[in-house]
């Protein structure tokens, strides 16, 4: 009988834990909702679904709770259910704190979603209040906000322009500083003789050699295949 008990409790333990493992995974989708600062008119199916599996979990793991209690009171060790009585303690202590962090982001969303509705209805209200009680200044406003947005489209053409405008610039200063780089090279090879002389014998050498290393190669190649 004690052997079936505590089998018992040991299986209820690990669902009650892999229970509240399992809620607090879902509070870090459902605090997502918590922090934004725009949420729809309603509840999304998301939004639904989430809370709805929170408070599932909770009542399971209530039951569970009231499972292990009954199974705590059925002992009759006393060694062991000190044990047991500490973690049955420690169970409803983190159901109580969930209970609570649940109802916490509740109240929040609840909030944050009622000030963005009322928002939106003052803003309903005034446009048309603004519409009934004087027609040409609503079309006013909207003449105002069409010319706001094509300033702002004016503006940006500008700033793309001046850039457009400043890298043409980049490339015109670029081009003579390129130039004057030749110019001074071409000068100073004028002004000494020698040089111009210089490079034309260092060319020719190098073509020399270039003959010498080529027949002296086919030279190795053609005697590669007598030999062979």
């Amino acid at each position: 009988m004690a052997t079936s008990t505590g089998t018992g409790w040991t299986q209820l333990r690990q669902q009650a834990r892999s229970l509240e493992t399992q809620t607090e995974s879902l509070f870090h989708s459902y605090s997502q909702y918590a922090s934004m600062s725009r949420l729809p008119p309603k509840p999304s199916e998301e939004e639904q679904r989430l809370e709805g599996q929170i408070k599932d979990l909770l009542e399971k793991r209530e039951a569970l709770i009231s499972q292990l209690s009954r199974l705590l009171d059925s002992e009759a060790t006393l060694t062991s259910s000190a044990l047991k009585q500490n973690n049955l303690s420690r169970h409803r202590e983190v159901l109580l704190d969930h209970r609570r962090e649940f109802q916490r982001l509740s109240s929040a969303i609840a909030e944050t979603r009622d000030r963005v509705n009322l928002l939106s209805n003052v803003r309903s209200d005034i446009d048309a209040y603004r519409s009934a009680a004087n027609p040409g200044a609503a079309e006013a406003d909207y003449m105002l906000e069409e010319r706001g947005r094509l300033d702002n489209s004016h503006n940006m053409m500008d700033r793309v322009l001046s850039q457009a405008y400043a890298v043409n610039e980049n490339f015109g200063l670029q081009r003579e500083t390129l130039a004057s780089i030749n110019r001074r090279i071409i000068g100073a090879a004028a002004q000494m003789p020698g040089v111009n002389s210089l490079i034309g014998k260092i060319g020719a050498k190098r073509r020399r050699d270039g003959i010498i290393l080529g027949v002296f190669i086919g030279f190795c190649f053609l005697m590669l295949l007598f030999f062979r």
